[in-house]
């Protein structure tokens, strides 16, 4: 019995990648050579010393985030705020349905559900 094997893409469900390095990391590390490049020049130091506190950012990004950056990164989003309140129920068109067949005198203003300040 022959046995039929598919080709699988190895590729599907593999993170984007540009040769080693993760494609999530490029855009934070672009951004930590931009501010060790401000800090370095801001202090005049040399270009070895901003070389060093750049790999030593990128380096300390990559450890906290690594391969799934966003479990990193959604420590820092906040928390929804959620609260109970309690409203009468109107319904948007209760005017225009209800009242279309009553006759003038006998409609109820909205203004009454209304409260004045």
């Amino acid at each position: 019995m022959p046995s039929n094997f598919r080709p699988v893409n190895t590729i599907l469900g593999s993170q984007p990648r540009l040769g080693p390095i993760p494609a999530d990391q490029i855009i934070p590390w672009f951004c930590i050579t931009g501010a060790a490049y401000l800090v370095g020049r801001g202090f005049n130091l040399s270009w070895v010393s901003i070389g060093f506190i750049t790999a030593w950012g990128v380096s300390t990004w990559w450890i906290l985030t690594g391969g799934k950056s966003w479990k990193f990164t959604a420590k820092f989003v906040p928390t929804p705020t959620w609260s109970r309140g309690y409203a009468r129920y109107l319904r948007f068109t209760s005017d225009e349905t209800e009242n279309r067949q009553t006759p003038a005198k006998n409609r109820q203003s909205i203004r009454r559900f209304t409260h004045s300040i």
